[in-house]
């Protein structure tokens, strides 16, 4: 007699109303999920395609701030077939439980839980939107089940010097049940079995659904909460002693290289952005984004293939289509679609958004140009840094960041 195995079912939640202070002037016009990234990409496909390649079709995007490209983004790429129950669906605030925006990533949990009671699912997926990873979803869910947690956190090793700058997760002797969570501790605590090593969050969690919608709502109740899924629910487990970590070393993803397995940077800030983006063209890149196994999907333009005349070169460099490079030298820089690049420049370590014009004899060096801009003939960007200052952003490593549609006076 053959049996019928009853898979659990799961409802992914994507958090991606976040403003995105640090990423300014990037998300001036747009919310930080919807930040190009990577050429092709927006940073909400990662986790997207992340959930989907794990088999996890039924999506929930919450969004609030700027959000309309990321909703048109989301509505025009991530279709799915409604004939199998499948979907991706941004839901924007709508103030379901009151006169009031999202007061905290739990807070917009809580205000749509009405998608949870129509999907009824047995687990819930709670990842954010703005990290750079690849990672398959369903061993953590299946490591979740198998643990008996009510709560999993995915934690990802890092130095201990570093992981000042995250929330730290800190497990008895057994390296699994979480007994304290520290947000951004002076003195990280070691994992067990390394002392020179941390468990940073992720921001990415899974849930049995009864066990948070009860954390949500006595979370509400309290009227001292951030109301912050990792700032207030997740201690709620860990004070309940049934929060367990995931270490996401353990996760094995198809097709991943010995250089990129395990890769997950945080793009949180300008420069930790651009580094992102120089992980991607080297010869053997720190992040591959040619892994077919596993691919990171979008929707891109329908544009011709990039051209390259009058002897225009690029080197380790990743150039989208539509592109033109015309007698100028492009070097280590991701270079979007419909880029165009004049007879005698240069652009060196450089992130050109789509649209982007570089007029003839200029030099674009180690900066970000966001959408259309124009950088006229003759002009430079981060060759004098006082100067970029005096008008543009440039950040503590020293890149240039020109936000969308600007014009760069000529020099």
């Amino acid at each position: 007699m053959r049996f019928m195995v009853v898979k659990p079912r799961v409802l992914g939640i994507v958090l991606a109303g976040g403003e995105g202070k640090r990423l300014w002037p990037l998300t001036a016009d747009r919310a930080k999920p919807a930040v190009p990234f990577g050429g092709n990409f927006r940073l909400i496909d990662f986790v997207l395609s992340n959930l989907v390649n794990s088999g996890y079709l039924r999506i929930c995007v919450l969004t609030q701030y700027k959000s309309h490209s990321l909703d048109r983004h989301i509505t025009t790429t991530w279709r799915m077939s409604q004939m199998l129950g499948n979907f991706v669906t941004p839901v924007p605030a709508q103030q379901r439980l009151g006169p009031r925006w999202y007061t905290g990533s739990a807070d917009a949990i809580l205000q749509s839980l009405n998608l949870v009671y129509d999907d009824n699912p047995d687990y819930l997926v709670v990842f954010g939107a703005d990290h750079i990873y690849r990672m398959d979803i369903s061993q953590m869910v299946s490591d979740h089940i198998a643990s008996g947690a009510e709560a999993s956190v995915a934690g990802i090793r890092v130095p201990r010097h570093e992981a000042t700058a995250f929330g730290v997760i800190e497990t008895g002797d057994d390296g699994l049940r979480i007994s304290r969570f520290l947000e951004k501790p002076a003195d990280p605590p070691a994992v067990p079995d390394d002392p020179d090593v941390a468990y940073a969050s992720m921001g990415n969690y899974v849930f049995t659904t009864k066990a948070l919608i009860d954390a949500l709502k006595a979370d509400a109740a309290d009227e001292n909460s951030m109301h912050d899924m990792g700032g207030n629910i997740i201690p709620y487990f860990v004070d309940r002693g049934t929060a367990n970590v995931y270490d996401f070393n353990r996760n094995q993803v198809p097709g991943a290289t010995e250089r990129d397995a395990g890769y997950w940077r945080d793009v949180g800030t300008l420069d930790a952005y651009h580094d992102a983006h120089m992980d991607l063209v080297s010869i053997h890149p720190i992040f591959n984004l040619y892994n077919s196994h596993w691919p990171i999907i979008s929707l891109p333009p329908t544009l011709p293939p990039a051209k390259f005349v009058e002897n225009g070169m690029a080197l380790d460099s990743m150039i989208g289509p539509g592109t033109i490079i015309a007698g100028a030298t492009v070097r280590r820089s991701v270079v979007s679609d419909n880029v165009r690049v004049q007879l005698g420049s240069s652009v060196e370590g450089s992130v050109l958004m789509p649209g982007v014009r570089v007029g003839r004899n200029a030099i674009v060096r180690n900066a970000i140009l966001d959408k259309n801009v124009v950088v006229p003939d003759g002009a430079m960007v981060g060759i004098d840094l006082e100067a970029d200052r005096a008008q543009y952003t440039v950040t503590p490593a020293g890149i240039t960041v020109i936000g969308k549609g600007i014009t760069v006076n000529g020099r």
